[in-house]
C-alpha cells in the first residue's frame, strides 16, 4: 500500500536526517575540543611562527626585549649558536643545557630533542637559532610535530565520541522502534483478531489510516458473513423443527399402533430414533454457531462442579441407562467446595456430550468415570471410559477435525459429530482448555481444565460459600 510505503519512507528519511545531524555534531565537538590546540600549534604562537619572530628580532649581540618577553610568556628558552657551535647568547636556558656544541650534537638535537627538551631550529646568516620548549609539551616525529596535549586528548575524545554516537544511535533505534510498534501493534492485533474469525475495529490517523480503513472494511465483511451464516443456520434449524416434529409424531403413532405389522412398527421406531438424532444434531449445530460467533449469551454465576457432576449422573441413571454401562464418580476432597464462575447449563451440556460419546462409541458397553480435582488453583474435570478407544491416526484426525470422524465399521453408528466441537466451544467460552487422550482398546479420555482465575474455594468455616447464591 502507498500509505505503508510512505510511512516506512518517512521513518527512513528521519533516520538519515538524524545520522547527518550526528555527523555535524561530531564535527562541531571536534572543533571545540581541538580548536585551541590547532591554533596553538599552527597559528601565531606556533613553533614556526615563534622561530620567524625570534630570528627577525635577534642579532649576534642580543635579543630585543619585546621578543624575549613573548618567549617567556610561552615558557620558551633560546640559544643562538655560531657556525662553530659556540653561543652568541642564551635566554633562560636550563642549567643542564651546555654552552657549546659539536657538529654531531647539533645534527642530533636538530632532529627533535635536546636533553629531552623538544627544540626547533632556524638557520640564519650568522648562525643557528634554537628555541626550546618545556619537556612533554610536544611530540616530534621525523617530518612533523604534535603537542602532547593533543596526543593526550585524542584517545579521550575518540572514546567519548564513540560512546556518545553509540548512545545516540541506540536512543534513535529505541525511539523509532517504540513509535513504529505503537502505530503498528493495533494493526497487528486487529489482523490476529480477524484471523480468529472475530470482528475488529481500528481508529488510526496519519499515514496508516488507509490500512486501518482496509482492516475495518474486512472486519465489516467478516461480521456480515458471520451474521448471515449464523442467521441462516438459525433459520434452517427453526424451519426443520416443524416437519421434524410431524415426522416424530407420526412415527410414534405408527410404532404404538397395535394393528400395524411388526415390520412396520420396527421401521417406525427406527424413523423416530433417527429423527431424534437429527433434532439433537440441529440443536448442536445451532448452539455451536451461536458460541462461535458470540451470539450465545453466557449466564455465568458461581456453581459447584462437584454437585453438577452428581446431579448429571443421577439424572442419567434415572433416565434408564443400559446395564452394560456403569457410572463412577471420583471427586477429590479439595474439589468438593471448589466454586467455578460459569454457565451451569452449558457445562452440564459439555459433560453430557462427552458421556454420550462414550455410550455411542461403545455399544457393547463400558465403564464411564467422571473425576474432578483441583491443584494450584486449576480445576480439572475428566470424562473417561475403558472402551474401544481410537487409533493414533484417528486421534490426530480428531485433533485437526474435531467436528467429524467416521468409524471404519459401517455396521456401527460410531461418529464423533458436532458434540466434541460443542464441548470445545463451551470450554473456550469459559477460558479453559481441552485435551483428548486415547489408544486402541484402552479407552477414551477427555480432560477439561479451567484457569486459576475462574476457580475459587471458600475458606473453611468462613461462610463465604453462603455469601452469594450457588447453583448446585
Amino acid at each position: 500500500m502507498k500509505s505503508f510505503g510512505s510511512y516506512i519512507s518517512k521513518h527512513l528519511a528521519s533516520f538519515a536526517a538524524f545520522l547527518l545531524m550526528l555527523i555535524l555534531i561530531n564535527l562541531l565537538l571536534f572543533g571545540l575540543t581541538f580548536c585551541h590546540t590547532v591554533f596553538s600549534d599552527y597559528g601565531d604562537t606556533s613553533p614556526r611562527a615563534m622561530l620567524e619572530m625570534t630570528a627577525a628580532a635577534a642579532s649576534t649581540e642580543s635579543l630585543t626585549e619585546e621578543a624575549a618577553e613573548k618567549l617567556r610568556q610561552h615558557q620558551i628558552w633560546a640559544l643562538y649558536l655560531t657556525p662553530e657551535g659556540e653561543c652568541f647568547w642564551t635566554l633562560d636556558a636550563p642549567e643542564e643545557i651546555p654552552q657549546s656544541f659539536s657538529i654531531q650534537d647539533i645534527a642530533s638535537f636538530s632532529k627533535g630533542y635536546l636533553m629531552d627538551y623538544p627544540v626547533f631550529v632556524w638557520n640564519t646568516d650568522d648562525g643557528l637559532l634554537v628555541l626550546g620548549y618545556p619537556k612533554d609539551s610536544y611530540v616530534k616525529l621525523t617530518s612533523n610535530y604534535y603537542s602532547m596535549e593533543t596526543i593526550q586528548r585524542l584517545p579521550l575524545y575518540l572514546c567519548g565520541m564513540l560512546g556518545m554516537d553509540a548512545l545516540c544511535l541506540f536512543l534513535a533505534y529505541y525511539i523509532s522502534k517504540r513509535r513504529i510498534l505503537r502505530n503498528t501493534e493495533p494493526i497487528a492485533a486487529a489482523v490476529r483478531t480477524l484471523a480468529d474469525g472475530k470482528p475488529a475495529s481500528l481508529q488510526i490517523a496519519g499515514e496508516l489510516s488507509e490500512i486501518a480503513e482496509s482492516v475495518n472494511k474486512a472486519s465489516l465483511i467478516l461480521s456480515r458473513q458471520n451474521e448471515s451464516r449464523a442467521n441462516w443456520i438459525s433459520g434452517v434449524s427453526h424451519d426443520i423443527r416443524t416437519p421434524l416434529s410431524m415426522i416424530m409424531g407420526y412415527a410414534d403413532q405408527i410404532a404404538a399402533n397395535e394393528n400395524a405389522s411388526d415390520t412396520i412398527r420396527k421401521q417406525a421406531e427406527i424413523i423416530r430414533k433417527q429423527s431424534v438424532k437429527i433434532k439433537e444434531l440441529v440443536q448442536d449445530l445451532n448452539l455451536v454457531s451461536q458460541l462461535e460467533y458470540e451470539m450465545q449469551p453466557l449466564h455465568k454465576e458461581p456453581i459447584r462442579p462437584a454437585k453438577l457432576l452428581r446431579s448429571y449422573a443421577a439424572e442419567l441413571i434415572n433416565s434408564g441407562i443400559s446395564e452394560a454401562y456403569t457410572m463412577d464418580i471420583d471427586i477429590a476432597p479439595e474439589a468438593e467446595t471448589t466454586l467455578l464462575e460459569g454457565d451451569a447449563r452449558l457445562l452440564s451440556r459439555a459433560v453430557s456430550n462427552l458421556v454420550q460419546n462414550s455410550i455411542r462409541h461403545n455399544p457393547q458397553g463400558c465403564d464411564i468415570r467422571l473425576s474432578l480435582k483441583t491443584a494450584d488453583g486449576v480445576l480439572t474435570l475428566t470424562v473417561a471410559d475403558n472402551g474401544v478407544g481410537l487409533t493414533p491416526e484417528k486421534l490426530r484426525e480428531l485433533e485437526h477435525k474435531p467436528h467429524y470422524i467416521d468409524s471404519t465399521d459401517e455396521r456401527l453408528d460410531l461418529r464423533h459429530g458436532l458434540g466434541l466441537l460443542l464441548v470445545r466451544q463451551i470450554v473456550t467460552a469459559h477460558h479453559g482448555s481441552m485435551r483428548i487422550e486415547s489408544s486402541p482398546n484402552e479407552g477414551y479420555r477427555t480432560v477439561l481444565t479451567f484457569p486459576a482465575g475462574s476457580a475459587k474455594s471458600p475458606a473453611a468455616g468462613s461462610g463465604t460459600a453462603n455469601s452469594y447464591p450457588v447453583v448446585e
